[in-house]
């Protein structure tokens, strides 16, 4: 059964704008975005911690994405409630009321409490005041996750069959200085993060991750490539730049555009907001000046 959610649709995720397939392969996806709590599911952790732990806007600092045929996915559940970035199979044993009775494989994220369901909202402060029976995860993973993840492998499948290649986009934001539950504890982040190495294998081609990040850098922007970030889970299941499909996740630190504390917007949303809407511009070039020279080996 699908757990209810504070939204208007039972569906846990939306096209911006609604439907349509993109007119290029050119496929976003902003899995974190949703800011809401289930109303009925009780925690211990406060409104204000849930909120730090979302990429609040991000959705919306990327709808430039469809004016120029792309697509938008977005998620409408809480990543807290259920991480779409994190592979099925992480699931935190220390969570569960019970044992899990199907096979897990624990990611360091999980040992940190950030695994498919977190058992920390932030460090040292639990999601939860008790654990969770095995019924409530497999709810979350069948009505949240599993239909995001189906219909975002869909649309990818779905431009790659029609043009033979696909550029995905998992956008995501980052909290400007790593805290305890990060690899980067106590470290200032750069502006963005572009990352095409999940578990040490390429999701795109190096001369497309390259190209993105210095795009990014020539708007001003300080740009790493794979630190802190090296691509989570998404990236990792649908980048395989051998057969022409590039996954890309690109992190933005929040301090350019929101009061990190209050998760309010400030003047920098706007100037970041164009300059993400020139890059899919630029983007969208690329795109179709590399289905007019045809298929190319991935580099």
């Amino acid at each position: 059964m699908t757990p209810p959610l504070q939204t208007d649709s039972t569906v846990p995720y939306h096209w911006l704008p609604q439907a349509a397939e993109p007119r290029i392969p050119l496929v976003f996806d902003s899995p974190h975005s949703w800011p809401h709590w289930p109303a009925d599911v009780e925690t211990v952790a406060r409104t204000e911690q849930l909120m730090t732990s979302c990429d609040a806007y991000v959705d919306e600092l990327w709808r430039g994405v469809t004016a120029v045929g792309g697509a938008l996915l977005a998620a409408r559940f809480h990543r807290a409630y259920i991480d779409a970035n994190r592979h099925e199979r992480d699931i935190d044993p220390d969570l569960i009321d019970g044992v899990w009775p199907e096979p897990i494989e624990r990611s360091e994220m999980s040992r940190r409490g950030m695994g498919l369901i977190r058992r920390y909202a932030l460090p040292r402060v639990p999601m939860y005041g008790r654990r969770l029976s095995v019924g409530e995860v497999r709810d979350r993973i069948e009505g949240c996750y599993r239909p995001y993840r189906r219909t975002l492998g869909e649309a990818i499948g779905k431009a790659h069959a029609r043009f033979g290649t696909v550029w995905h986009v998992n956008c995501h934001s980052m909290k400007s200085v790593g805290n305890a539950m990060n690899v980067d504890c106590g470290a200032p982040r750069p502006d963005i993060v572009v990352s095409n190495s999940p578990r040490g294998e390429p999701s795109a081609s190096d001369e497309f991750t390259r190209w993105v990040a210095d795009r990014l850098s020539r708007y001003g922007y300080k740009v790493a490539i794979n630190t802190p970030y090296t691509g989570g889970d998404i990236v990792h299941a649908h980048g395989r730049p051998h057969e022409q499909r590039h996954s890309v996740q690109i992190e933005i630190n929040r301090a350019l555009y929101i009061n990190e504390a209050t998760v309010v917007k400030h003047a920098g949303f706007d100037r970041l907001q164009g300059h993400l809407d020139l890059f899919t511009r630029e983007l969208a070039d690329y795109v179709e000046t590399s289905l007019a020279a045809g298929p190319r080996l991935a580099a």
